[in-house]
């Protein structure tokens, strides 16, 4: 049925499911040292799975994109996101989806969120107290859960807003081990009988959920929208070439779409990021040099009116090359969406019948010896001698399934990383080194990474 596969990895396949749910990474190093850029793993008998870790092989998957059908690759998100998802849509109905959802993530929206960014930012730094040790994954996840509050969900106080805060977070939060994330991987598990099980208890919050955003959508259709900037308001108001307007049930599982790709990637890359910052002192004094470049108090109050606006900070080419080489050595995805092929199709030599699912591992190219040496160091700078391509670069996917949010992403770490640095001296709590763990179907570092604030800028 599927043809000549690529270097079939022979052992059952449900021990390569349990490899891939527990360890993603190390199973993806051990197959790759034994069988190179291209090799298949099952993790169900009756579909393969071809990892690909060349950049031109993944240059040609990126530029076919119509030949796949990649919603369908992701069905296991559906029972979280919904089936409305952009994440699950393929074809014409994807098209349209993501071009209605593009608007609010560029253009003069984005100061406008800047500003909102640095603001809550600040607002969570600023409850540390000195000689505390924080946990900055936690601390992180306050901070994009508050910022998809208020500049996706246009929500800052009032009961929903109360309601939804601790509500989202337990929902998420249930996820957050390899073993409960296996609950995502296997249906056995995916039975709702009650809060007295782990998935009837995950279904129970999703449905307290989608009762408080129905509630906020209707209530909004009752009120003058003039002057609202968030995410929401603009998707209730924008309409596709046949003037038609996005469905109830549209609207609310694309915010929780934007809510899982959002915060739970932005909240993990932060912790990653701060963890390297204070792990290695020259690239705090470096960011801090060049932060303090453009004004005394970068991101603080100044009643001379010389303050750098946060697109200036945002440009900073140093700060830039941090994030880059965070979202390079810690992947939020082992990998790409998958494309399941449609029609027979030839890639890198080898001709893959319909029904093989192709994937991309953004992991593997990231730790390339040729694209990047010695990959495991943490080095900003390679960032600064060279450009790389969309097939050797890509923690945001590819092809027309990149990340939709990936501007305002790439914001939020930069804005956010240089309030904390601005107004906080932090130190690691404790001097060895973070491993990965999966959470969901994200990788995030174990224990959270611990700092301790040791005083104030």
């Amino acid at each position: 049925m599927f043809g000549q596969l690529p270097n079939c990895i022979p052992s059952p396949s449900w021990w390569q499911l349990i490899r891939w749910i527990a360890d993603p990474l190390g199973f993806q190093d051990q197959y790759s040292r034994k069988y190179g850029d291209i090799f298949t793993m099952w993790l169900n008998p009756l579909r393969p799975y071809v990892l690909i870790s060349n950049p031109q092989a993944i240059q040609e998957i990126f530029s076919q994109d119509s030949k796949f059908t990649i919603g369908g690759g992701n069905i296991l998100a559906e029972p979280l996101v919904g089936q409305n998802s952009l994440m699950l849509l393929d074809g014409d109905r994807h098209r349209r989806e993501r071009k209605l959802l593009m608007p609010p993530f560029h253009g003069d929206r984005m100061l406008i969120y800047s500003q909102q960014i640095c603001q809550v930012a600040e607002q969570v730094a600023s409850q540390w107290q000195v000689g505390q040790v924080f946990v900055a994954r936690t601390a992180m996840q306050k901070i994009s859960l508050e910022i998809i509050l208020q500049v996706v969900f246009g929500l800052s106080e009032g009961k929903r807003y109360r309601q939804l805060k601790p509500l989202l977070t337990n929902w998420i939060n249930m996820t957050d081990s390899p073993l409960r994330s296996s609950m995502l991987f296997l249906q056995v598990l995916q039975k709702d009988w009650g809060t007295w099980t782990p998935w009837g208890r995950m279904k129970q919050r999703q449905r307290q959920i989608h009762e408080l955003l129905q509630a906020e959508i209707e209530e909004r259709r009752t009120q003058d929208s003039t002057g609202r900037t968030d995410v929401l308001n603009l998707m209730m108001a924008v309409r596709d070439e046949d003037g038609q307007a996005m469905t109830d049930t549209e609207i609310r599982d694309e915010l929780l779409t934007l809510l899982l790709a959002g915060h739970e990637t932005t909240a993990t890359t932060l912790a990653w990021a701060l963890y390297e910052i204070h792990r290695q002192p020259y690239v705090r004094e470096k960011l801090l040099h060049e932060l303090d470049s453009l004004g005394s108090d970068s991101l603080g109050d100044d009643s001379l009116g010389s303050q750098p606006t946060p697109l200036q900070i945002a440009q900073l080419p140093y700060l830039t090359a941090v994030c880059q080489e965070t979202l390079r050595m810690y992947p939020v995805l082992p990998a790409v969406f998958p494309r399941i092929v449609q029609s027979p199709v030839e890639i890198a030599g080898y001709r893959f019948e319909a029904g093989t699912t192709l994937m991309p591992t953004i992991y593997l190219v990231h730790y390339r010896e040729d694209l990047y040496p010695n990959p495991h160091q943490f080095r900003p700078e390679r960032f600064l001698e060279r450009q790389y391509s969309a097939f050797e670069y890509f923690p945001f996917g590819g092809g027309s399934r990149r990340c939709l949010g990936y501007a305002f992403a790439q914001l939020e770490m930069k804005l956010v990383l240089a309030t904390i640095l601005s107004k906080s001296q932090l130190v690691l709590a404790e001097n060895k080194p973070v491993k990965l763990q999966r959470r969901g179907f994200t990788l995030a570092p174990m224990g959270g990474v611990r700092l301790v604030m040791t005083g104030k800028r």
